[in-house]
């Protein structure tokens, strides 16, 4: 039993760590190696003083419902991991975690309606751009998150408290 404790646990770190970086880092959209676009800045490296020159991104509202969407993400599997450590100390014994895989997939949910609304609508984000371009690492984790929190979410409704 404390394997599998350690084992979803470890998941669960996993999955926030996944959102944390999706959210912040700075790679949804790379036009060239020198310039990268994430949720919140349009950064460009100046190769001079190899310094990151960043501006605020689109005011899109598409784009809005992303970085609402990753943001609402990250708090709902925050919310799900202190959740499910109150209850691993206080719910009874056979009680099933149902809140905690809840918020889970709301989590997944929300991270999945984020990374779609962004893979539908990127050209509008930078119209003053040109078209060349590809998706970043961030926009991956993004994916990677999607499945790993839904899973995890499933896990948790699934799984009873034993002593």
């Amino acid at each position: 039993m404390s394997f599998l404790l350690f084992g979803v646990t470890t998941l669960h770190l996993i999955i926030l760590i996944v959102l944390f970086v999706a959210t912040l880092d700075n790679s949804w959209w790379v036009f060239s190696e020198e310039e990268t676009v994430n949720l919140w800045y349009d950064c460009l490296l100046d190769n001079n003083t190899g310094v990151w020159l960043c501006s605020s991104v689109s005011n899109n509202e598409w784009f809005h419902a992303v970085q609402a969407l990753m943001v609402l993400a990250v708090l709902f599997s925050s919310f799900s991991f202190m959740l499910f450590m109150c209850q691993l100390y206080t719910m009874e014994r056979g009680g099933l975690f149902y809140a905690t895989g809840v918020f889970q997939i709301l989590a997944s949910l929300a991270v999945f309606s984020g990374a779609v609304i962004y893979a539908t609508h990127v050209t509008e984000f930078h119209p003053n751009r040109e078209k060349t371009g590809y998706f970043g690492h961030c926009f991956v984790l993004a994916w990677v998150a999607f499945p790993l929190s839904m899973l995890s979410g499933i896990m948790y409704i699934h799984l009873r408290k034993r002593e």
